[in-house]
């Protein structure tokens, strides 16, 4: 017999109060006050999720409103690859939960025996899944960086997301050893013609899984947070339309990629434009939405991770 609307609805309170407390990390006396329940409520519905095994080490119950944002994304971006995970009411911007979706997608991806190629660009949801990857030995993989690793001071980036999941699989990694931004658009073409570079490049052209982030552009921007841009090359990029960024490449509200600025002089591993390859961004915020949208609507990837606020302030415009 199927189960009741009612039953339904609790186990969806029971997966939603199980994600906050395992996942997000709250109390449960936080967890009743978000819920608008009692706090013997709220452990009643912790445990129930405990007793109907939705929650193992993952939330593995589909959250029904999660799942219908994610096939309406799916249908209107034509997507070949979408989740949507609940959102942390104390930290809407928080990338906990993205992050533990998509080490669940890395785990499947390099469990399998077949030989794969991940991969993958910045971003700290991206990193933050690296982090939780549970170690496996798969010397038959390769990962590698669609970005160059040194900042404009020479010091290395410490978001080294390719290293850190090598480290954890024993997978064939390559770094790209370049300057995230050359000094000139002539200097940055003799640097991707080597030969090493290539190399690189054509690890890149052939991966299986593309796992990257989406930049906002405008005075927040992690880019100019975390010191590869300037100030000056940031509000120069926002002058010539920059709305959001892939990878270093930033693109206007149409996803078209800028022909100027930074661009000129990045050694970032160019997008395709449509993603062929699954090319999955992780990103989440009610400021990153403009560039999400973006990203989707210029075909940069075609896949998404990311929360129930988010994916609604996408689909309402």
């Amino acid at each position: 017999m199927a189960a009741s609307d009612s039953d339904k609805s609790r186990l969806d309170d029971a997966a939603r109060a199980g994600w906050l407390y395992f996942i997000a990390g709250h109390t449960q006396d936080e967890i009743a006050r978000m819920l608008q329940v009692s706090r013997a409520s709220a452990q009643r519905l912790v445990s129930l999720c405990l007793a109907e095994r939705l929650i193992t080490f993952r939330l593995e119950h589909p959250i029904a409103s999660c799942m219908a944002l994610a096939g309406r994304l799916k249908d209107r971006f034509a997507l070949v690859h979408c989740e949507v995970v609940p959102t942390d009411p104390a930290a809407p911007s928080g990338a906990a939960g993205i992050a533990e979706r998509c080490a669940n997608l890395l785990e499947t991806t390099l469990r399998t025996e077949t030989p794969v190629i991940i991969a993958l660009g910045t971003g700290r949801a991206v990193r933050a899944a690296v982090e939780r990857v549970t170690p496996i030995d798969r010397p038959e993989h390769q990962i590698v960086s669609l970005v160059g690793n040194i900042l404009a001071d020479g010091s290395a980036s410490f978001v080294d997301t390719v290293g850190r999941l090598a480290d954890r699989t024993g997978a064939r990694h390559y770094p790209l050893p370049l300057p995230f931004l050359m000094g000139s658009e002539e200097e940055r073409d003799r640097m991707v013609r080597l030969d090493a570079i290539g190399k690189v490049k054509a690890v890149a052209d052939q991966a299986d899984l593309k796992l990257v982030g989406i930049g906002q552009m405008d005075q927040k921007a992690q880019m100019h947070v975390d010191g590869f841009v300037t100030r000056d090359e940031l509000t120069e990029m926002m002058r010539l339309g920059a709305i959001g960024e892939i990878t270093g490449w930033a693109y206007d509200a149409k996803g078209k990629l800028i022909d100027g600025g930074t661009n000129r002089r990045l050694t970032s591993i160019p997008p395709e434009v449509p993603a062929r390859a699954m090319t999955i961004a992780a990103a989440v915020g009610p400021g990153k939405i403009p560039a999400i949208r973006a990203a989707l609507v210029g075909r940069l990837i075609n896949g998404l991770i990311t929360d129930e606020a988010t994916a609604r302030a996408i689909l309402d415009e």
